[in-house]
């Protein structure tokens, strides 16, 4: 029997002083052009907390609202607000930085973040008031500030700062190892951070017991190790321990924006096969994303809406007869021969798997492709990247006689969606849409979605080519018996009828 999608979860933590420090857009601008009217006017186009918890699009990614009701408010998104917005959704949460701060802390295995006292007092209530184990609220004691500015100082270390001020820092692992240094620690615990964070969300909202989960994969854009083995991992390790998941084991998985959809697959493999079962995928963000396309932004009057850390996190199990079934014989992928046209890539992500399998691209009724979300792609250039996607497929499909020409607009209304997910590289690709599609195919509003991540691998200059795979989730049938297998009436006729012979063979 096929493995089921059982639940998906998704956090978001806005993160406006690490946007000023840690995105390298405005880390080179200070390096490269230190005067420019970019980093004059940067801090004064920061959103305040409460923007970011009402913004549409973030109350999509955490579920409080969903795609269709998104579309439903009009373009561009951006000076709008939901009414009642809450930090807590029915697929995540949102956090401020002072609680993201502390989580760095409460990821911190080797007591290299430090924080400084007042700060510390300050947060640790705040932790009480989220249902979070108490490995992730424990916070020891702070340092004086004059400590962590003169790590800061002297050592090179990373500094932490809440609302323009200095709060905490985080040392440097090794005096010489450039992959231990302050600043690369740092981004690998806000990756480890914000994965586990989103992973508690999952456990808490869909009341998962942790220590069910026999393995994890970690799927976001970071790699973690030293100067001998660079990216040797292991965050899926690490994130299980912060999040209590005591029987399991893990790996991670690297394949820039395509690796979820990467370990989505592999997931389902694994519990298919009956290695595992139970496996979360999970991905913390990237600091080095955020305000990425903020020049644009800026130039154009609109404050920066690269403003959070994203994570997301799913849980893919043994069929139960509800939940989606994962289709591990319907994926599509970008293999070495395909080549890098649009049309090339679209076509071996989608038609051609669907071919395979009988089906017409009117057959799958959501297609989740790069859910970027165009208030902040468009102003940047970049154009509506999933419309531009939706519109591929359907050409594809008009070549194949699928559709006629005069359908490639309802095609692209009725089977796909608008974009919601923060630019974070891997946070887009395809999963936004995972806690949405156990929903909607359960009630039965749709049968049948496609998966789809694609990834720029030419990122690493190891090679031109493009990535990408696919995988079509669909209505669960119910619990069948296996082609071949016999059932359980069987297995009891047969039981009876030996019985009855055994009865027989005394009274001879």
């Amino acid at each position: 029997m096929f493995p089921v999608l059982k639940a998906a979860s998704y956090i978001l933590a806005h993160t406006p002083e690490m946007v000023l420090n840690n995105g390298t857009t405005q880390t080179t601008e200070k390096i490269v052009n230190p005067e420019s009217e970019y980093l004059k006017k940067v801090s004064s186009s920061l959103r305040s907390f409460d923007e970011v918890v009402s913004y549409p699009p973030n109350q999509c990614y955490i579920g409080n609202i969903t795609p269709d009701e998104l579309k439903e408010m009009g373009m561009p998104w951006v000076g709008k607000a939901v009414e009642g917005a809450s930090t807590l959704g029915k697929k995540g949460e949102i956090y401020p930085e002072d609680v993201f701060i502390a989580m760095i802390k409460a990821a911190d295995a080797f007591g290299l973040v430090i924080l400084e006292k007042e700060f510390t007092e300050a947060v640790r209530p705040k932790l009480e008031g989220y249902k979070i184990n108490e490995k992730m609220k424990n916070l020891p004691a702070g340092v004086e500030l004059a400590k962590i500015e003169e790590e800061i100082e002297k050592r090179g270390a990373e500094a932490l700062l809440f609302e323009g001020k200095i709060v905490g820092c985080v040392e440097r692992a090794h005096d010489i190892d450039v992959n231990l240094n302050a600043h690369v620690i740092f981004e690998n615990l806000v990756v480890k951070a914000s994965g586990a964070m989103a992973m508690e969300r999952l456990f808490t909202l869909n009341n998962i017991d942790p220590k069910d989960v026999d393995y994890v994969i970690e799927c976001s854009e970071e790699a973690c190790g030293d100067m001998n083995q660079r990216g040797g991992g292991n965050f899926a390790k690490s994130i299980a321990e912060m999040t209590d998941c005591m029987n399991a084991t893990g790996s991670d998985t690297r394949g820039f924006c395509a690796a979820p959809a990467h370990t989505l697959i592999q997931a389902a493999a694994l519990v298919k096969a009956g290695v595992y079962k139970n496996v979360v995928i999970a991905a913390g963000g990237a600091t080095a994303k955020l305000g990425m396309n903020g020049k644009n932004h800026v130039e154009k009057g609109l404050p920066i809406l690269e403003d959070a850390v994203a994570g997301f996190a799913a849980l893919i199990s043994e069929n139960d007869g509800v939940n989606p079934i994962i289709r591990t014989d319907i994926v599509g992928g970008h293999t070495v021969g395909t080549g890098s046209s649009p049309q090339n890539v679209t076509g071996a992500l989608t038609t051609s798997v669907l071919d395979k399998a009988g089906l017409s691209i009117k057959d799958i009724d959501r297609y989740s492709v790069e859910m970027q979300n165009p208030d902040i792609t468009v102003p940047a250039g970049a154009g509506d990247v999933p419309t531009a996607n939706y519109k591929m497929i359907a050409a594809l499909g008009v070549m194949r006689k699928d559709l006629e020409r005069s359908e490639i607009n309802d095609f692209v209304a009725n089977h796909g969606m608008v974009g919601w997910a923060p630019t974070q590289g891997h946070i887009p690709s395809g999963v936004p849409y995972l806690g949405f599609a156990i929903d909607d195919i359960t009630s039965g509003k749709i049968n049948r979605a496609m998966i789809v991540g694609k990834g720029s691998l030419f990122l690493g200059r190891m090679t031109n080519l493009f990535d990408g795979v696919s995988v079509v989730i669909e209505k669960n049938p119910g619990l069948q018996e296996e082609e071949g297998s016999i059932s359980k009436e069987e297995i009891r006729s047969m039981v009876a009828e030996a019985m009855r012979d055994f009865a027989a063979s005394l009274n001879q």
